[in-house]
């Protein structure tokens, strides 16, 4: 099983978005594994965006992602970080397709609602930075079985 870090970033929170954008990650099959409401502080901020510095979007990206109050949220299942990638869509909400989050509820180039890890390293750096290895959850959902395939014995 694979893990992947999303943020519901401040405008996904000021526009009362959580609990869709949650919602259709779980009922693509996704399992939660860690949650928490937050504030992410100028020195998060800059660790968890260090790869986009010196980039001239980068300061409006500090200051868009520590403007408010965020959702914080590990995910897992086969596929994970592809599938929440998927059910993501493009990056800005007015390219994105239909049927995605930011597709059905992004209109902005600035504003895009959600992060999600782009690769296994960082996603396992990325959840290490907003969780502690105690607060991620391991445990088994009946549902899984209905979910997957598992005659073969690995989630398929």
């Amino acid at each position: 099983m694979e893990r992947t870090l999303i943020i519901l970033k401040p405008d996904a929170v000021q526009r009362g978005l959580s609990g869709a954008i949650l919602a259709r990650f779980e009922a693509k099959g996704l399992k939660l594994v860690a949650m928490k409401l937050m504030r992410i502080s100028n020195d998060l901020a800059e660790r968890h965006y260090a790869p986009h510095k010196g980039k001239p979007f980068y300061p409006g990206l500090i200051r868009y992602i520590t403007a408010g109050p965020v959702v914080v949220l590990v995910l897992e299942g086969v596929n994970a970080i592809a599938v929440a990638r998927k059910l993501m869509g493009k990056t800005f909400g007015f390219d994105a397709e239909p049927g995605t989050i930011r597709g059905d509820f992004g209109m902005s180039k600035t504003y895009n609602l959600i992060h999600g890890s782009d690769a296994p390293e960082s996603a396992a750096a990325e959840i290490a930075l907003y969780f502690r290895p105690d607060e991620l959850l391991s445990y088994d959902r009946p549902a899984d079985a209905w979910t997957y395939d598992r005659s073969g014995g690995e989630p398929q």
